[in-house]
C-alpha cells in the first residue's frame, strides 16, 4: 500500500510539481493550499506524512504543525523553508516538525527524506515496558498505571522508546538530540520533550533528571 503523503503549499506552482513528482514516485498524494485546508484534510483522512510549507498566509507551517500534532498526529512531518537559521529549525522541531528541507530544493532530497521518514516510522514495532510504563512502538501510545491508552507524537514515543531501551541507563542530552533530531536541535528541546512526556504519563516522577547529565527512568 502506498503512503499517504498530504502536501501543504500555497504556491500553485510548486504544489503542482510536488503532487506530480510524489506520484509519479509511488505516494498516494493529497494536497492543501493553505493552514485550514490542512487541517481538514489531516482529519478526514489521517495522512502518513505531511510535506509543510513553513512560509504561508494566515497560518503558517509552525502553526499548522503545532495544531496537526494537538489533533493526534503522529505520522512524519517534513517542512520546506526558505530561512535555514538554526532558530528556524529549533522551532520547527518544536512544533512538531521531524525534518526540514530548504528552498529551492531538489525533489530527489524531499523523497529520500519522506522515504526516511517512512523507514523510521517502520523500524519501530513491538512493546517495550518499564515498571508500569508499556509503550507500544508500532501505534506510539503509552499506558502508565493500568490508565488508558494515550497517543504519543512520533518525536514524544522516540524519546520515551530511547529511556526505555535500557531503563537503567542515563540518557544523555547530546544522545537525545543525535538519535532523535539528528543533531539539529538545542538542548533545552530535550527537556521540553521529557516535560510533554511526563504530562502524558500522568506522573511528574516516572522520568527522573540526573543533573548535568540527563534523563533516566524512575526505578
Amino acid at each position: 500500500m502506498s503512503d499517504h503523503v498530504l502536501v501543504v503549499e500555497d504556491d500553485a506552482a510548486v504544489r503542482r510539481m510536488l503532487e506530480r513528482s510524489l506520484g509519479a514516485e509511488g505516494f498516494a498524494v493529497a494536497t492543501a493550499a493553505d493552514g485550514g485546508a490542512a487541517l481538514a484534510a489531516a482529519e478526514a483522512a489521517a495522512p502518513d506524512l505531511v510535506v509543510l510549507d513553513v512560509a504561508m498566509p494566515g497560518m503558517d507551517g509552525f502553526e499548522v504543525c503545532r495544531r496537526l500534532r494537538a489533533k493526534g498526529l503522529t505520522g512524519g512531518v517534513l517542512m520546506l523553508t526558505a530561512r535555514d537559521s538554526v532558530g528556524d529549525r529549533v522551532r520547527g522541531l518544536e512544533s512538531g516538525a521531524d525534518d526540514y528541507v530548504v528552498k529551492p530544493f531538489a525533489i530527489a532530497e524531499v523523497v529520500a527524506r519522506l522515504r526516511a521518514l517512512t523507514r523510521r516510522g517502520s523500524d519501530r514495532s513491538g512493546r517495550l515496558a518499564h515498571g508500569e510504563i508499556v509503550l507500544d512502538t508500532a501505534t506510539a501510545t503509552v499506558v502508565s498505571g493500568g490508565g488508558a491508552p494515550v497517543q504519543l507524537t512520533a518525536r514524544e514515543a522516540q524519546l520515551l522508546e530511547l529511556l526505555l531501551r535500557d531503563p537503567r541507563a542515563v540518557v544523555s542530552r547530546a544522545a537525545a538530540i543525535e538519535t532523535i533530531w539528528g543533531g539539529a536541535a538545542t538542548e533545552n528541546i530535550v527537556d521540553r520533550y521529557v516535560a510533554r512526556v511526563r504530562r502524558k504519563l500522568g506522573d511528574p516522577g516516572a522520568i527522573r533528571t540526573v543533573r548535568g547529565v540527563g534523563f533516566i527512568l524512575a526505578p
